[in-house]
């Protein structure tokens, strides 16, 4: 069954146009060309940069954190207490008012008193600014090396500035070493963000991060699978093109540069607009949709690898949209830039003065269960930080 499931996956006809196959992307009189079995190379590369990564956080990005004067704000840690902790972690992170009512009856405690353990619960669970910085930097450093890389790679190639150049003489395409590597430590990478996106901040499109570092991973590889390499070499190239910026925008964002991070936002905002609005879909994607048909018949592939990129453009505009949120929240009064898909800490002064809250947490509770004189939210009430 494994046998017939494999031949009916890898048949011609599905992934090539009619009258051609596997046979003419075979190497021949010293022409080389690309094959799925190249791409197990990706793996240990992407091992390779969950490696660098760690390395290059602790030793790179955490001085430049502090160069830059990146500072955590010290956070106060709660009071263990067995019933809130489960009803935290098991029922609701968030508890209604009703719910808060019934915690302070099975706990003693006033109902102020549970808003406030809540809320520094949650806080404790937020990632801290120099774990976001550090993160914020290792994506801006592969972004704008691979970006240059990618430019080094095409900027003499014909397709580079004729789209159309990209189809000639498909499916055999020659294979450059220049289209190897930028091939393979792009996937290898996106494997990586895969990998490690359980670690990282997560923020409110984490199912569209995924999403699109799912269709990344399969764009790149079967585009490498029938050699669309010159399409996907200038997919890669678009978008990495904005994504320095928009990382080097949180790093300042972090450090509390405002007017840098606003200034670097609004380049930004301006080139995502240009090349993830303009150039994907009215260069891109009309030469992968619209001129592949003036020459070959529709067939599977084709069907299959345009509606990839209709995924992607489809978060483009997603993103895009947010962008504009943010875009309009600063540039009026101009405030600093916040990334629309980071929950905002929640800090003590919403509700009164941490002095006010301090008085209120280690206040003994009448008519409650009281441990040492005091309150069980409080019985070891001394602070502990990060």
């Amino acid at each position: 069954m494994l046998s017939t499931l494999r031949d009916f996956f890898w048949n011609e006809r599905l992934w090539f146009p009619e009258g051609l196959g596997w046979a003419d992307l075979e190497d021949r009189d010293g022409l080389t060309y690309a094959k799925p079995a190249d791409l197990w190379v990706t793996l240990p590369i992407a091992l390779a940069f969950l490696i660098i990564r760690q390395i290059f956080e602790r030793t790179v990005a955490t001085p430049l954190a502090a160069a830059l004067g990146v500072t955590e704000k010290v956070r106060v840690r709660v009071a263990h207490n067995p019933t809130l902790e489960s009803y935290f972690s098991k029922t609701s992170k968030s508890p209604t008012q009703s719910q808060i009512e019934s915690l302070a009856k099975k706990t003693g405690c006033t109902e102020r008193q549970i808003h406030i353990w809540f809320r520094r619960r949650r806080n404790q669970d937020r990632p801290n600014q120099l774990k976001k910085f550090r993160e914020a930097s290792w994506r801006f450093t592969f972004y704008l090396l691979a970006f240059f890389a990618g430019l080094a790679a095409l900027i003499d190639k014909p397709w580079f500035y004729e789209m159309k150049e990209m189809w000639n003489g498909f499916p055999m395409l020659t294979l450059l070493p220049s289209q190897y590597w930028y091939y393979m430590i792009e996937l290898g990478f996106y494997i990586s963000l895969l990998f490690s996106v359980a670690f990282d901040v997560k923020r409110k499109d984490f199912n569209e991060q995924i999403l699109h570092h799912v269709a990344t991973i399969l764009l790149i590889s079967f585009s490498w699978c029938v050699n669309y390499i010159r399409a996907g070499t200038l997919i890669m190239l678009v978008h990495d093109t904005a994504d320095s910026l928009l990382e080097s925008a949180k790093m300042f964002n972090y450090a509390g540069w405002r007017k840098t991070c606003n200034y670097i936002f609004i380049v930004f905002a301006i080139i995502f607009m240009i090349t993830r609005l303009v150039i994907f879909p009215f260069w891109i994607l009309h030469c992968t949709w619209v001129y592949p048909v003036t020459v070959y018949r529709p067939f599977f592939g084709y069907y299959f690898f345009n509606g990839l990129l209709f995924i992607l453009q489809c978060l483009h505009i997603f993103w895009a949209v947010l962008i504009l949120r943010m875009a309009i929240k600063f540039l009026p009064a101009n405030n600093i830039v916040e990334d629309e898909r980071s929950d905002r800490e929640e800090t003590d002064s919403e509700d009164e003065e941490e002095e006010e809250d301090e008085k209120e947490m280690r206040a003994p509770v009448k008519n409650g269960p009281v441990q040492n004189g005091h309150s069980p939210l409080n019985n070891n009430h001394h602070r502990k930080t990060q």
